[in-house]
């Protein structure tokens, strides 16, 4: 959906009290053109936004509509919970929302945050309450306390030949009990105190997918500044140079440890311990991991902030997040990277095979390609633990992925594991939207007899429409024709009553 650009330049120019008749003169264009510009009838770019934004006394990125496009984007992925299954708003309706009341829409998607943020905190109570050791052993001893000062009333109000002897003890009995309930309670208040202060509203993780989401998981500043050390290296960014570059610029040492319980990467002084079991690839990117981290310090702690996290947990996260993609960029440069992909189909195996990269390095490196311009095939991104937990996400456009915990049964990364390559589906979603679903399961050590393997699940998903660019879509027809596996987001949020794979109970039975 197109950006609706026009509205903000005639909100921008009665803002400034300028006629269209001086604008459009400014401009060097018609008043009849310049407002069919303003009416979002004609696009807008190239020489004429620069001159219509330097007399609006804007810069040109504040008319390039990708505000309002991201904007555009959020809104859709809110359309698209299942919770608002049977609201299909005309897509001029949600134009006209973002280009005439943009902070009415910025208040509708802090609104449906905070319906997110209310039913993670349902999610981690429920589970507070049934699992947490400290708090069950609290509330057992607050009703054991209740129980014996019932027994003490009920005796006192029930007996009346007690002598007083006998009363004065029971007396005591009740106040120690009430004593011990009252720092009991006092105990249970300040736990849960404690734990609303370290936990607020979203889990730190959920808080960095989520900043990232919005800054479309594409970062220019870390592009560039992968282009800055990859210029100064002697040869490829392979493992022996990378650990080279360490030593002679930042003083540390890599050797490789055989013990198989430790760390993925641990940092002694001046040694930087890797683990022999770890595949090459991986070994590979956390050199390079440990590159960004050192040499863009400035760039990665100023993103940081720009991202927002609340929490230390939050911001340590986002930052190593940020040198993670620092580290793709340096092992699959863009350009390069963007090209290998469109001449190879986005085949992903062949990626990782030509840039020395493990299939998911390959495969969220696909997710960056978002520079303006110069797009890849906009891909959604998922990994799923041995336990089926989703501990990635980034949706595609139109398309959102649950916040944690679980997702569809049917989806292909639950079907990964038990297949020996990449397992490929057409899955249509409650909405109506077709979309190709791609996932494999990846090994992220090497296993030995002492330490078993550990297997993830990766998987893509893009829109129907762009299949036919992917090796994986191009004997798919893209026609409403297709076969289609009908799925859903989660059991609890998908509206299909007669699913077979149904794990648990709907939150709605039917679409709204």
């Amino acid at each position: 959906m197109r950006a609706p650009v026009g509205p903000k330049i005639r909100r921008r120019r009665k803002e400034m009290g300028l006629s269209q008749a001086g604008l459009a003169a400014a401009s060097g264009i018609s008043a009849s053109y310049l407002n069919l510009i303003e009416a979002d009838r004609r696009e807008v770019g190239g020489a004429l936004l620069n001159r219509i934004a330097e007399g609006l006394g804007l810069l040109p990125e504040d008319l390039s509509g990708a505000r309002e496009q991201k904007l555009l984007q959020r809104l859709e992925e809110v359309l698209a919970d299942p919770l608002l299954i049977g609201l299909s708003p005309p897509e001029g309706d949600l134009r006209d929302l973002v280009a005439r009341f943009p902070e009415l829409a910025q208040a509708l998607l802090r609104l449906h945050r905070a319906q997110a943020e209310a039913g993670a905190e349902l999610d981690y109570l429920s589970d507070r309450f049934s699992s947490d050791p400290v708090l069950s052993a609290m509330l057992h001893e607050a009703l054991n306390r209740m129980t014996g000062l019932r027994s003490g009333a009920e005796i006192l109000a029930e007996v009346p030949d007690l002598s007083e002897a006998e009363r004065a003890r029971f007396s005591t009995s009740i106040m120690q009990e009430a004593r011990g309930l009252s720092q009991t309670m006092r105990g249970l208040a300040g736990y849960f105190e404690q734990s609303s202060q370290r936990r607020s509203g979203l889990s730190p993780v959920r808080e960095v997918e989520d900043a990232f989401i919005a800054a479309n998981n594409h970062f220019p500043e870390l592009e560039a500044a992968a282009e800055r050390i990859c210029e100064t290296l002697d040869g490829p960014p392979d493992e022996a140079h990378l650990a080279d570059i360490l030593e002679r610029r930042h003083g540390l040492r890599c050797r490789r440890t055989g013990d198989d319980g430790a760390q993925r990467v641990r940092r002694e002084g001046g040694t930087l311990w890797l683990r022999s079991s770890d595949p090459q690839a991986t070994r590979r990117f956390q050199l390079a991991r440990q590159i960004v981290s050192l040499s863009e310090g400035e760039v990665l702690d100023r993103l940081c902030a720009d991202l927002g996290p609340a929490s230390d947990e939050g911001r340590r996260l986002a930052r190593s997040a940020l040198a993670s993609y620092g580290a793709g960029a340096m092992i699959m440069p863009y350009d390069r990277f963007l090209e290998a992909a469109e001449r190879h189909r986005y085949d992903i195996d062949l990626l990782s095979h030509s840039f020395g990269a493990s299939f998911e390095q390959a495969a969220h490196r696909l997710v960056t390609l978002r520079r303006p311009g110069a797009e890849g095939v906009p891909f959604g991104f998922l990994r799923a633990d041995p336990s089926g937990r989703l501990t990635k996400r980034f949706p595609v456009h139109g398309l959102s992925w649950p916040g944690g915990g679980h997702g569809c049964p049917i989806w292909p990364v639950y079907l990964a594991p038990a297949a020996p390559d990449v397992v490929r589906q057409v899955a249509e979603f409650p909405n109506g939207h077709r979309y190709l679903l791609i996932a494999k399961a990846v090994p992220k050590r090497i296993a030995s007899w002492r330490e078993p393997p550990l297997t993830f699940s990766i998987m893509l998903a893009c829109d129907l429409l762009q299949a036919d660019r992917t090796v994986y879509g191009s004997d798919l027809k893209i026609s409403g024709t297709t076969p289609a596996v009908p799925v859903g987001p989660s059991c609890a949020l998908c509206p299909r009553p007669s699913c077979s794979h149904r794990q648990e109970a709907a939150m709605l039975t039917a679409p709204l």
